[in-house]
C-alpha cells in the first residue's frame, strides 16, 4: 500500500538487468516505483555479457552447487518468459589433454543435468568429432568432445523487456536521469533525492520511502558519493572482454574451450555471420565510464581461438571488441575467475531510520530471483499482501502461441508476406508478438520508411524512441539492435543527425 506522504515507495538507482528486474517485480506487487539510470538502460555490464542464460558449469569445480542449482532453475523460467529473445543452444566441449580428465567432465555434466529442474533442454552426452561438421573447424588433434545445453539471450533486450513490463505495471522509468544526491529525512523516515536529467541538466526532487542501490559496478561509489550515510561494501571489480570475428564455423552450436591455465573461453555464433569469443577475467580498477578490452585480453582470446580452431585469426580479423565490469563479492579468492558469482542483498538503515538496499554481485541468469528476493526482503517496510508473481509471468512480446518461435515465424510471414525474410527473422526474434505494434497499419515495404542503416528503417527507429527509451544512434545500433556491427561511421553519423532532426528531446 503506497504511503501518500511519499512521491514513490521505491527509488531504484541503476537501470541494468537487476534494477529493471526489481522495478518489474515491485510494480507488479502494487508498489509505486521510480527507476533512474544516468545513461541508457543496460548501457553498462548488462549489455556486455557473454549473452548466456546458464547454470555456470565451471562453478561446479568451485563447489558452488547452490548457485548452479538456482541458475539452472532460472534458466527454465527465463526461457519460458521470453522465448523470442532466449533460445536453447548446444555447447561442444572438446577434450583437452592435461586440463580436466574426461571422467571429471562426465561427472560435472551429470550434476549439471540433474541439479536443476531441466524440462525443455536436452541432456548432455559425448561426441566423436572426426568427420563431423562440429570437428571440421577444429584442430585435427581434437577428436572427442562432450556436449550439453544452455541458453543464449539478447542481454540488452532482456533489460528493456523488464523495463517495459515494469512500466506496464505503473513504474516510472527515467533513463538518462542520474541520482546525484540522497539524504535521509528525519521527519518521514524516508529519503529526499535529487535527480538530474542527463540530457538538459534540469534537477528535480523526489521523496522516496526506500532506496535500492542497483548500480552494479557503481554500487560502491553510489554509497560513497550519492547516499553517503551508509557503509560501503567490499567489492571486487572484474573485467570481462570479448572479441567478434568473421564466423569460424557453419553450424549453430557453440564451443566451450579449456585453456592450459584452466580458464574456459566460449566461441558462440553471433548475428549469423560472426563468431563471438570470450570472456576474460581481469581485476579492474580503472574508469567505469570508459571500459575497454586491453591488448593483453585481446591477444589472449586470439591465442585461445588459434589453439582450438584450424583457421587462424589475428587482431586484424577483429570486427568489434566489447568489455563489461562485473561487480563481484570479495571472497578472498586469489584469481579473478574463481571469485563467486553469487549475490548479496545488503539492507541498511540510517540513524534517521531510512531504509536502503544495495544489490551486490549477481549474474544475468539469476536476476529475476534476485529481484524477487529483494522485494520480499523489504516486505516489512511496505504494507502490501501481494506476493511474488514473476516466476510464471511472460515478458512483453514473449506470448508466442505454444512458446514456439518457428511456428510464430510462419504465422507472421503469412500476416506480412511483403516483409523480406531477414527483416521478418530479426523483428520476430527481437520483438516477438510486439511486431504487431511495430508494423501497425503497414501493408507494403515502402511503409517502413527510409532505410537509415542496413535493414534499419524509419518505422523501427520511431518505435524504439517512442516505446523503448532509445535516444542516440548507439542506443539503437548496439543495444536495441545489433546492426552496429554492420554499420560504418558515416551511416552512424547520419542516423544521429536524423534523430536530432526528427525526434523531440
Amino acid at each position: 500500500m503506497t504511503n501518500n506522504e511519499f512521491d514513490t515507495d521505491i527509488l531504484i538507482i541503476g537501470g541494468g538487468i537487476n534494477g529493471a528486474g526489481i522495478a518489474r517485480d515491485a510494480a507488479g506487487r502494487g508498489l509505486k516505483v521510480t527507476l533512474c539510470e544516468k545513461g541508457d538502460l543496460g548501457e553498462g555490464t548488462s549489455s556486455s555479457s557473454t549473452k548466456l542464460i546458464h547454470g555456470g558449469l565451471r562453478y561446479l569445480e568451485h563447489y558452488e552447487f547452490g548457485l548452479v542449482r538456482a541458475a539452472l532453475k532460472e534458466r527454465e523460467v527465463i526461457l519460458h518468459a521470453a522465448p523470442h529473445i532466449v533460445r536453447p543452444m548446444r555447447f561442444i566441449l572438446p577434450q583437452s589433454p592435461g586440463v580436466r580428465p574426461a571422467w571429471l567432465i562426465r561427472l560435472g555434466l551429470f550434476l549439471y543435468d540433474h541439479l536443476g529442474a531441466r524440462k525443455r533442454l536436452p541432456g548432455s552426452g559425448s561426441l566423436n568429432l572426426i568427420g563431423t561438421p562440429y570437428g571440421k573447424p577444429l584442430q585435427p588433434h581434437l577428436q572427442k568432445a562432450a556436449y550439453y545445453s544452455d541458453c543464449w539471450v539478447d542481454d540488452s533486450r532482456l533489460v528493456v523487456l523488464n523495463a517495459l513490463d515494469a512500466q506496464a505495471h505503473g513504474a516510472s522509468i527515467l533513463a538518462r536521469t542520474e541520482c546525484v544526491n540522497a539524504k535521509s529525512d528525519q521527519t518521514s523516515g524516508g529519503w529526499l533525492a535529487t535527480l538530474r536529467n542527463s540530457k538538459n541538466g534540469s534537477l528535480r526532487k523526489l521523496h522516496a520511502r526506500v532506496i535500492i542501490n542497483a548500480a552494479g559496478p557503481w554500487a560502491k561509489s553510489c554509497l560513497f558519493d550519492v547516499i553517503k550515510e551508509l557503509s560501503a561494501p567490499v567489492m571486487r571489480l572484474v573485467r570481462g572482454s570479448h572479441i567478434v570475428v568473421p564466423k569460424l564455423f557453419d553450424h549453430d552450436n557453440a564451443y566451450i574451450f579449456q585453456n592450459p591455465d584452466r580458464r574456459i573461453v566460449f566461441a558462440i555464433p553471433y548475428e549469423q555471420n560472426f563468431t563471438m569469443i570470450g570472456t576474460t577475467d581481469e581485476d579492474f580498477d580503472g574508469d567505469l565510464d570508459s571500459v575497454a578490452a586491453s591488448t593483453q585480453e585481446i591477444n589472449y582470446l586470439c591465442e585461445t581461438a588459434n589453439r582450438f580452431f584450424a583457421q587462424r585469426i589475428s587482431t586484424d580479423d577483429i570486427i568489434w571488441t566489447f568489455s563489461g565490469v562485473r561487480p563481484l563479492l570479495e571472497d578472498g579468492s586469489g584469481h579473478a575467475e574463481k571469485v563467486t558469482r553469487d549475490y548479496r542483498l545488503d539492507l541498511q538503515k540510517t540513524k534517521n531510520g531510512a531504509v536502503a538496499l544495495s544489490i551486490l554481485g549477481g549474474k544475468i541468469t539469476t536476476y529475476r530471483k534476485l529481484a524477487e528476493q529483494a522485494i520480499s526482503k523489504l516486505s516489512a517496510t511496505f504494507d502490501t499482501e501481494n506476493r511474488a508473481w514473476t516466476s510464471t509471468a511472460i515478458l512483453p512480446g514473449g506470448d508466442l502461441p505454444g512458446a514456439n518461435i518457428n511456428k510464430f515465424m510462419e504465422v507472421t510471414a503469412h500476416e506480412f508476406p511483403w516483409l523480406p525474410h531477414n527483416l521478418l527473422y530479426r523483428y520476430v526474434t527481437s520483438y516477438g508478438t510486439r511486431i504487431s505494434l511495430l508494423l501497425d497499419g503497414m501493408t507494403r515495404l515502402s511503409d517502413l520508411g527510409v532505410e537509415l542503416a542496413p535493414s534499419l528503417f524509419e518505422c523501427e527507429v520511431r518505435y524504439l524512441v517512442t516505446h523503448e527509451w532509445a535516444f542516440t544512434a548507439e542506443d539503437i545500433l548496439w543495444r536495441r539492435t545489433k546492426i552496429g556491427i554492420l554499420t560504418d561511421t558515416p551511416t552512424t553519423v547520419n542516423l544521429q543527425n536524423w534523430l536530432n532532426s526528427n525526434i523531440e528531446s
